[in-house]
């Protein structure tokens, strides 16, 4: 068959189906036609009824009512009060002292007042973005108009429509978002506003809070940023330069599209002349004026004020997380936020932290192996430093230091196995089974294990084996207990013989393990680990008050003692006597994880020692751990020697102190008060060891005494020498 027949019998069959179905249209049309007339007959006298118009009318009207009820609600819950105190004031930051550390940098530049400000900027901006500033009420009749006419016309808001007043409210308390909701908002803030401030208030405040490109809000860093003046030395030019600006600083700041800036510049002029601001002389000699020739930049950025960026990071987060404040209110309402930190403390783990040399290398392919610090104090939970990881500094990133989640590995036995085995009557010199159990596969990190261990060498030394079957004596659920009453999370997934290896479903961050690890250094006492200890606003309302912190005692004072002392032979004799800080005595523990594809790399290193003054938790590993990023060494050797930097750099800022009770390794593994042991000599192997150290100081001083006889008797016989040959060869001899 050919096309053209096909063709043919195509369109007789098409022409077939077509009248079929308008002959079927027409019978159904004609088969529910009655039946759609007595429907609407039935609508109609339904309608008239019950009143459905006016029914209609009246939900509208209360949907209007309710709006505008909550709106004003809206208005009225915000405070304008603070508004202008709150623009003029820079959120600071104190330290522990009461001493200012620094500033939080936000959508804020450096405030005038209106008598610092040039006339000709308020005429350029009055003309081009409210020209009935000084007429309305806050709101303009016909802008809202051409916004309404925007909707209907594109489907969504458009910019434009908002008075000097609105603008004002939005910057202050709303988002960007061109929505009918956030307009309605819009008006009625601007009401509120207008009812507190006057006009020329509520436009040098406009004028501080706008944004002009390149990072520089406000019009005096604005005039500094792009002509080297102050806001109110600016020529007509310039000020119509600064205040074209705000119709898109992106794309009309002159450092940035010169060509665009002096178009809309021009344009400004002749807003301003048809407002009777300029003459037109006036606007012709400031359009001949060479802008490019006038740019010149003086501004200074606020950012050096954020002296600590790690720890004013988290401070913001905390902020935000704990107490539900918004971070665009921490940066820009002038807030004086009171904190923990130890300036002192800081400054050290920074610059430990600058240095790469205390870091393993990077990788093969540059990733650099990461880290983060806490000090904290054990008194009261305050954190004192905070280091939240390596490299360049992006604001409010992911902070390893409060934010992370890995296992802690070997520095969770002293929360889940070795405390919870001291309340239930175990010693520091109790012996443990150190050998393999059957209902948990484990193994020392040496491989080997000795049959039996007393308890301080299995803490100091780290061992596994008997870690796992202390654990099981004294029985699950109380070790899961103890580590969850220490402020370690869990999972249910967690509670199996792995905890006493710190083999946890989802982990923990330096900062909980330094406030758990508190508890051991100051009485069983446990706090919730903060950076914030009072927040005041610009009028000096109190918003966060945590000055009084509370505490939970999890383990009493003598469990406390008895942890001590023998984490403190972690550092004389153990896992951690390579990071010992020289000067310094300190306890604590080492922690290490294995990679999922090779049990002999590591995964995580962990070390948090402590004295009675400050607890410092230190992580080491790769964000993201892979073949090809791990880390090899101990956690002695590698995370230690970041921790011993750290610490003979902090601990000098202290203050004085001594632990209440001696090394268990000093002493057998007995419990007993570090005068004791370091002035009175009551207990019996430290006399004995002390007596060793007098016996070889003795045999050494006696060496030295026979050495020095010897040598003064061989000087007195080269002296008699030289003057006998002295005598032989002077003249006439």
């Amino acid at each position: 068959m050919d096309f053209q027949e096909f063709w043919r019998k195509f369109k007789d069959g098409a022409k077939v189906f077509w009248r079929q179905f308008r002959s079927g249209t027409k019978t159904f049309w004609q088969w529910i036609k009655p039946y759609l007339i007595r429907f609407h007959h039935w609508r109609k006298r339904i309608w008239k009824k019950y009143h459905i118009n006016k029914i209609l009318l009246l939900l509208t009207l209360v949907v209007v009512l309710v709006m505008s009820v909550y709106l004003f609600i809206l208005a009225k819950s915000v405070d304008v009060e603070t508004l202008q105190s709150s623009l003029k004031q820079s959120t600071v930051v104190y330290d522990e002292k009461n001493e200012q550390a620094g500033s939080l940098y936000g959508q804020k530049g450096t405030y005038v007042e209106s008598d610092q400000i040039s006339q000709n900027l308020k005429d350029a901006v009055v003309s081009t973005e409210d020209r009935n500033f000084y007429n309305h009420h806050g709101f303009d009749i016909k802008g809202i108009a051409r916004a309404a006419l925007g909707l209907v016309t594109s489907g969504h808001i458009t910019g434009g429509g908002s008075t000097i007043t609105q603008q004002l409210a939005k910057n202050a308390y709303l988002s960007l978002d061109q929505t009918l909701e956030r307009k309605a908002k819009e008006i009625f803030m601007a009401i509120e506003i207008e009812k507190k401030y006057d006009k020329d208030q509520i436009l040098t405040m406009y004028l501080n809070n706008a944004y002009f490109g390149n990072g520089v809000w406000g019009v005096q860093d604005a005039a500094r940023k792009y002509f080297g003046v102050d806001a109110n030395q600016v020529t007509v030019g310039e000020a119509a330069t600064i205040a074209g600006m705000l119709k898109g600083p992106g794309i009309y700041n002159p450092i940035d599209h010169l060509d665009n800036a002096i178009n809309r510049r021009n344009t400004v002029l002749s807003v301003m002349v048809e407002n009777g601001k300029l003459t037109q002389e006036q606007e012709n000699q400031a359009k001949a004026t060479d802008l490019g020739s006038e740019l010149s930049d003086t501004y200074t950025s606020a950012d050096a004020g954020y002296r600590y960026p790690s720890y004013f990071d988290a401070v913001i987060d905390e902020a935000v997380e704990r107490y539900g404040m918004s971070e665009k209110d921490l940066l820009n309402k002038g807030y004086k936020i009171y904190t923990s930190l130890d300036q002192d403390y800081q400054k050290q783990m920074e610059a430990v932290y600058q240095n790469n040399a205390n870091f393993p290398a990077d990788a093969a392919d540059g990733a650099m192996p990461q880290s983060a610090s806490v000090a904290l104090d054990p008194k009261t939970g305050g954190v004192q430093a905070l280091v939240g990881r390596r490299g360049e500094h992006i604001f409010r990133s992911y902070n390893f230091a409060t934010q992370m989640q890995r296992s802690p590995g070997s520095t969770m036995k002293p929360l889940s196995v070795y405390s919870p085995a001291l309340e239930s009557g175990y010693k520091p010199d109790s012996i443990l089974k150190d050998e393999p159990q059957s209902y948990y596969k484990a193994k020392n990190y040496d491989g080997t294990y000795q049959g039996e261990a007393p308890m301080y060498q299995a803490v100091a030394q780290s061992l596994n084996l008997p870690a796992v079957w202390l654990l099981h004596e004294i029985g699950l659920n109380k070790g899961y207990n103890k580590a969850e009453e220490f402020g370690i999370p869990l999972s249910k997934s967690d509670k199996y013989y792995g905890l006493a290896l710190g083999g946890l479903e989802k982990g923990t961050s330096p900062m909980q393990m330094a406030a758990a690890y508190g508890a051991f250094a100051n009485q069983g006492r446990v706090y919730q680990p903060h950076l914030v200890t009072k927040i005041i606003d610009s009028t000096g309302a109190v918003l966060v008050d945590n000055s009084s912190p509370k505490y939970d005692q999890v383990i009493s004072k003598e469990v406390a003692n008895e942890m001590t002392s023998m984490l403190l032979g972690t550092f004389s004799n153990g896992t951690a006597a390579q990071a010992a800080p020289a000067g310094f005595t300190v306890a604590g523990k080492t922690g290490t994880t294995e990679t999922n594809f090779d049990a002999n790399k590591v995964n995580d290193q962990w070390i948090i020692g402590y004295t009675p003054n400050v607890v410092i938790s230190t992580w080491l590993g790769f964000e993201k751990v892979s073949e090809t990023h791990y880390l090899s060494g101990t956690s002695g050797s590698e995370v230690g020697q970041v921790f011993k930097a750290e610490a003979e750099s902090i601990l000098p800022y202290a203050g004085q102190y001594s632990f209440d009770v001696a090394d268990a390794y000093a002493t057998g593994g007995k419990v007993v008060a570090a005068d004791q042991v370091n002035q009175n000599g009551q207990d019996v192997d430290t006399n004995k060891w002390r007596e060793e150290l007098k016996d070889i100081g003795g045999k050494a001083s006696e060496g030295a005494a026979s050495f020095f006889e010897k040598a003064k008797e061989g000087a007195n016989r080269l002296k008699e020498k030289g003057q006998e040959l002295w005598r032989q060869y002077q003249p006439g001899n």
